[in-house]
């Protein structure tokens, strides 16, 4: 079978190291919303890290699907 679109090994190793770097970036971020959203009160505060909590949340659970597929 020809694999036109086949990537070097260096590549491939460089992409997995890029998604774990974004994976442990995000997992901070992700527990820095938790700390934060744990602390506020205003309604409009509230709304915000809901929406910012969904967002990390999604970014996180695609990285984590990305990485698990390279394994």
């Amino acid at each position: 079978m020809l694999h036109l679109f086949h990537q070097p090994q260096t590549q491939k190793d460089a992409h997995y190291t890029v998604l774990l770097d974004d994976l442990e970036r995000t997992k901070k971020e992700l527990d820095h919303v938790y700390a934060t959203f744990s602390n506020v009160t205003e309604p409009d505060l509230i709304d915000a890290y809901i929406y910012q909590l969904n967002s990390v949340q999604l970014r996180y659970r695609f990285l984590l699907n990305s990485v698990k597929e390279y394994q």
